[in-house]
């Protein structure tokens, strides 16, 4: 009874720890201690077995809670090439052969025509279709 009750006071101060230090890690420990606690408490417990189940229990809350924020949280691209430049418009500022610098936005990018899109001029509107690396695919654009 005492080792049950001291188990669940540590589960209890450690959810406490977490709201004063946040950062999600003394939860999946606290919750863990409580319902060892209460297993201790419910089954009678000894003190090896008591800490054979917290451990089960904390590899099985991390777990489950790093299976979830995985599925949760989609891969970030932020600092892709292509973030976000799929579809959007820009102009031709010089033309080397088959390749080609673009304007988009403040920026200029190295490009080449999409296989599709015929020859493009200087000062053409163009659209960006995919990238490739750093190098943007584009065709004629309005």
């Amino acid at each position: 009874m005492i080792a049950a009750t001291l188990w669940i006071l540590g589960g209890l101060a450690a959810l406490a720890a977490e709201l004063v230090l946040p950062g999600v890690y003394l939860v999946w420990v606290g919750l863990s201690a409580v319902l060892t606690g209460a297993a201790t408490w419910a089954l009678g417990l000894g003190f090896v077995a008591s800490c054979v189940l917290f451990l089960a229990l904390l590899i099985l809350t991390v777990g489950l809670a790093l299976l979830r924020w995985r599925r949760a949280t989609p891969a970030s691209r932020i600092n892709a090439p292509e973030a976000g430049l799929a579809g959007r418009a820009g102009r031709v500022v010089a033309v080397d052969g088959a390749m080609l610098r673009i304007r988009v936005g403040d920026s200029e990018w190295p490009a080449r025509a999409a296989a599709h899109a015929g020859p493009l001029a200087e000062g053409a509107a163009v659209r960006i279709v995919a990238v490739e690396g750093v190098t943007l695919l584009v065709e004629p654009g309005e």
